[in-house]
């Protein structure tokens, strides 16, 4: 029995996977499947949002505590928001570049693709859609600290823990006893979160299961022109954007690739940014970014750096023109890139981001939003790809502001990977 607990962590994350889909295969369309193995998914993915706030709040107090220079914290903040917009500016030209040389959406026969139902995204839309940048700017400040706890609203729960980790510094020798209650509590969640990680290969065999059982593979086949392009794009642009970025600062992507594998595979198997998100905290830290840094830029990236998605969106939306015979012209996507960028950060955060987006994006410039219907089926594959580099887009920003702070540690990090290949 001591042999199976044995296995890494990614390696019991593949086999979830891969008996996952067996079982969502075999059982394609049998109602039981989603009766029995959708509890196991949402039972993981709960235990993760059930800490993710806990961990946010106490290493950034902790964090912000322990620089105590507001200045440093402004700086910081205006430096991580311009690359986040100029990365993700980066990622819809791919995506579009991408888009309009390879066409995946032409010479299709769109009798030949089934629709899948959007009816929430189009009310999510609804919901949203009149929301403009003051809006999120206003709802940024909470009215009440412990509403934006328990809807797990990120902007506001960042406002408060910097101001409060200021508040703490501020204070001196009064704010110790509170500093150390954080940082014990910041320890503490990161001990449980390795225990919430060894359910982690169950909670991904239920999820894939039931979503292979939901929509079959045979699904995928009409489309696999537009799969094998998003694919291509996403490792196009992990390989030569953000590896150029990474080698630009002194640093590799393949090296946080291998640092950070058990959570790529994780992200990438759940569809969700949330569930990598406390262990994403913990090795960078360890591989030498100031916990301050860490605790900003990774919980603000995941409402405004979305490069998977950004990149995802741009396809996605001249597929859907292709696939109607509609030719935008230059112009027209040029608005699509500002309407995109715009309308991303609008609504950071929302559930069925991607779609919302979309759907807030496409009549714009006339494509029918109806279009969307028919990626619906193959969208929970083409998510785990744009959560990986989502993941990875964040991981790197938090490297580029270290560096770029004068602030990373390079023994650390040194150390760190020297005990990766030679394990204890």
């Amino acid at each position: 029995m001591k042999k199976i607990f044995k296995i890494p962590l990614a390696y019991q994350i593949i086999i979830g996977l891969v008996l996952g889909i067996i079982v969502g295969a075999v059982f394609y369309g049998n109602p039981a499947v989603e009766t029995y193995l959708q509890p196991l998914g949402t039972i993981f993915i709960n235990m993760i949002k059930m800490i993710v706030v806990p961990i946010i709040i106490s290493t950034l107090i902790v964090g912000v505590a322990g620089t105590g220079d507001i200045k440093q914290l402004g700086k910081l903040g205006g430096k991580t928001m311009i690359y986040f917009q100029v990365v993700s500016l980066v990622a819809i030209v791919v995506g579009l570049g991408a888009a309009n040389i390879f066409k995946p959406g032409e010479g299709i026969d769109m009798s030949s693709l089934s629709k899948g139902n959007i009816d929430e995204y189009v009310q999510t839309t609804e919901s949203v859609q009149n929301e403009g940048v003051m809006d999120v700017l206003v709802g940024i400040v909470p009215s009440n600290i412990f509403d934006s706890m328990a809807s797990a609203d990120m902007l506001p729960i960042i406002f408060f823990s910097v101001l409060f980790g200021l508040g703490i510094a501020s204070i001196g020798e009064k704010g110790k006893p509170v500093l150390a209650f954080f940082q014990g509590t910041a320890d503490a969640m990161f001990w449980v979160t390795n225990v919430i990680m060894r359910f982690a290969p169950i909670g991904v065999f239920g999820l894939i299961g039931v979503s292979v059982s939901k929509f079959g593979l045979e699904s995928l086949i009409p489309l696999g022109k537009l799969m094998l392009l998003v694919y291509g794009a996403m490792i196009f642009f992990i390989i030569f954007i953000l590896g150029s970025i990474a080698k630009f600062v002194g640093s590799s992507i393949f090296n946080i690739i291998r640092v950070l594998k058990d959570e790529l595979i994780l992200a990438y198997s759940t569809s969700s940014s949330e569930t990598v998100l406390p262990k994403l905290m913990e090795k960078l830290e360890k591989t030498g970014s100031p916990k301050d840094i860490v605790s900003f830029v990774i919980p603000t990236g995941y409402s405004f750096n979305l490069d998977g998605s950004t990149l995802y969106q741009a396809i996605a939306a001249i597929f859907i023109a292709q696939l109607y015979g509609i030719d935008l012209s230059i112009m027209e996507q040029v608005t699509l890139v500002f309407v995109l960028m715009i309308t991303s950060n609008g609504i950071a955060g929302v559930p069925g981001v991607s779609f919302v987006v979309l759907l807030a994006t496409l009549g714009t410039v006339g494509i029918p939003l109806e279009g969307l219907a028919f990626i619906a089926g193959v969208d929970r594959l083409l998510d785990m790809a744009r959560t990986v580099v989502n993941v990875l887009g964040n991981a790197l920003a938090t490297v580029v502001m270290s560096k770029s702070s004068g602030r990373f540690d390079v023994e650390k990090r040194e150390k760190y990977l020297a005990s990766l290949r030679n394990p204890a």
